[in-house]
């Protein structure tokens, strides 16, 4: 028995045999987005600039270049040797230089200047990057340790909205969701970056 069929065993118990049937859910939400990709790619890119991150586009010969200047941009004089890379990420998005990802402690991971990963899925009407912690997006500390984040999206990965989105994700992977660099508001509503994670987000996005 896994721990969350434990958990759910022991609600059903609490609840007790005579509870009543949970109510239907209601299906008849919009499934599928009819704009075009480029008219998502587009939402996407407002969206994520509105969450105060830094988007990048490009076409697909020109990723590694593309990460290349947003790193030089919001790193200055880093060494390509503090970004680290998560194993997936395929050879020609990596800026010379890079370290991939070598199951390093996590505490580690807190000193690299930069984490650089894919997607699994991006979500164009609520700017948000899903990943799901294979191979090129990493394991999940990657992506909120270090202090800035460039992710890579590719055209075929965003989709409209949330049920779409959701369709694509096996919903058992350790899914985190990312819509703009992590940041909360204090008593005073006064902002404040990389509370949670990331105090930077960079998005390159091919297409």
């Amino acid at each position: 028995m896994t721990a969350r069929e434990d958990i759910l065993g022991r609600i059903r118990t609490a609840l007790g045999p005579d509870r009543a049937a949970p109510a239907e859910v209601a299906r008849d939400y919009r499934l599928t987005d009819d704009r075009s990709p480029a008219q998502l790619l587009d939402v996407l890119t407002e969206r994520l600039e509105d969450y105060r991150a830094s988007v990048v586009r490009c076409v697909p010969a020109d990723v590694a270049t593309a990460v290349t200047g947003a790193l030089r941009t919001a790193l200055g004089e880093h060494s390509p040797a503090d970004v680290v890379v998560a194993p997936g990420v395929p050879a020609g998005w990596r800026p010379d230089g890079t370290v991939e990802d070598d199951g390093r402690p996590a505490v580690a991971l807190a000193d690299a200047a930069a984490a650089l990963t894919g997607v699994s899925v991006a979500i164009a009407e609520t700017g948000t990057l899903v990943l799901d912690g294979g191979p090129r997006s990493g394991r999940r500390a990657l992506s909120l340790l270090p202090d800035c984040l460039v992710c890579v999206v590719t055209a075929d990965q965003v989709v409209g909205g949330v049920p779409e989105g959701l369709a694509r994700l096996d919903p058992l992977a350790p899914l985190t969701m990312i819509s703009g660099p992590s940041a909360t508001s204090d008593i005073e509503l006064q902002r404040v970056e990389g509370v949670h994670g990331p105090r930077t987000l960079l998005v390159v996005l091919v297409g």
